[in-house]
């Protein structure tokens, strides 16, 4: 994370040129904003408090790639990203979503984010957990048992029951078991008991009744809070399932994830990473601009609402989660709009002035169309030529076809 986030603006928008064809001037603005945030961690502690984000304000007509460059940027600085639409909120006060609650969705994807880090950092411990716990199967601790060189269970069938750890014989440290035991490993990670079902006591999913408030903005937290209280009071249950050794293998390297990660520190990681380096994305900011400067009826009001909902949010508030306290002074919004019929000054000039940066995207020709079908790593054309790969067809777009598709686009 710290060596992307180390690129500087010029490799940022080398990196952005791989996905994102012309638009220099928004990639620009965006890859300074980044290379500011880096910056700002370099600065001592009392003052790095007092840096904020310029955050930016992307101008132009739908699929010229402003969501797709927010996009990108938070990949690229492995950066919590959360895209919302600024005319789903409402005031508050009105049945609808409050702009809070796109902190609250920005502050899960980060839990998320880290918790499969996590995961991935513990996946070679649980792998060994998972093997030693299937050997138990394989070499059954009591020397009555079956030999597992057999194709029989202790019970004469093909099966294997692995139950949990507090149910399970302590093993026998004998030197033959030991050396049987090896053996039996190389056999297992040799694919010979590939074929062979066992029978697991899993922990099933959670599962919860489904509890949905339809009232005013800013219950949703109370929902999600009724949630998980629901999900305390139905703990998990065990089911039985018959897989193979590799399913079994890999069923169990799951759960043991699940079990090791320490949900205390992925919480602590996902506040810091969201404070200080999330991005949110807010779309159509245009739909809640007031269209008549001084407007003061109609849906207007609620527009200019939505917008002083924003702006404290924008500025640096406090927003209560059931995790714990976010402060949004550091998150770097990007916000976007088409402004056909409302203009960035129809804005409420307090949110206008925490947007100083604006881009505006121009619209795309047949020249851009041709270098989009062609050059991106993510190309349709070299989408589709690989899809067709799998039939073990050999897919070519002539220079022809792909200036005619380009031009059909623009019309």
């Amino acid at each position: 994370m710290k060596e992307i986030q180390a690129l500087k603006p010029r490799g940022t928008v080398a990196e952005l040129d791989k996905y994102i064809v012309g638009q220099s001037d928004a990639k620009r603005s965006v890859a300074i904003a980044l290379r500011n945030r880096w910056r700002r961690q370099q600065v001592p502690s009392p003052l790095r408090e007092e840096i904020a984000p310029k955050n930016i304000i992307m101008i132009g007509p739908t699929g010229v790639g402003k969501t797709e460059i927010a996009r990108r940027l938070a990949t690229l600085a492995q950066s919590p990203f959360v895209k919302v639409e600024a005319s789903k909120f409402t005031e508050v006060g009105y049945v609808g979503r409050d702009v809070e609650s796109m902190i609250r969705d920005l502050l899960e994807i980060a839990i998320s984010m880290v918790k499969t880090e996590e995961k991935q950092r513990l996946e070679g411990i649980a792998a060994a957990a998972a093997e030693d716990m299937v050997l138990d199967l394989l070499l059954p601790p009591t020397p009555k048992s079956a030999s597992p060189l057999t194709d029989t269970g202790p019970d004469g069938s093909k099966s294997f029951t692995l139950v949990g750890h507090e149910d399970q014989m302590p093993l026998v440290g004998t030197g033959h078991e030991s050396s049987t035991r090896d053996k039996i490993r190389q056999m297992l990670r040799d694919g010979k008991f590939d074929s062979r079902e066992l029978e697991l006591c899993l922990d099933e999913s959670k599962s919860m009744p489904m509890v949905e408030i339809m009232t005013t903005s800013g219950m949703e937290e109370m929902q999600s809070n009724l949630q998980d209280a629901f999900s305390k009071i139905f703990p998990r249950k065990k089911k039985k399932r018959r897989l193979k050794v590799p399913e079994a293998l890999e069923a169990l390297k799951q759960q043991e994830m699940e079990r090791m990660v320490d949900m205390d520190k992925v919480m602590k990681e996902a506040l810091r990473r969201t404070e200080q380096s999330g991005i949110v994305f807010l779309d159509e900011i245009d739909k809640i601009a007031s269209r008549q400067s001084g407007s003061s009826h109609g849906p207007d009001v609620s527009r200019e609402g939505v917008q002083r909902d924003l702006l404290p949010i924008v500025e640096g508030a406090t927003v209560s989660t059931k995790h714990g306290l976010v402060k949004t002074d550091h998150i770097l919004f990007i916000a976007s709009g088409a402004f056909h019929v409302s203009k960035p000054s129809d804005l409420i000039p307090e949110l206008q002035g925490r947007f100083p940066l604006r881009v505006e995207l121009h619209s795309l020709g047949k020249e851009e169309f041709v270098r989009i079908l062609t050059e991106p790593e993510n190309a349709l054309t070299k989408q589709y030529i690989a899809l067709m790969a799998t039939e073990g067809i050999d897919l070519s777009f002539d220079d022809d076809a792909i200036e005619a598709m380009a031009r059909i686009a623009v019309e």
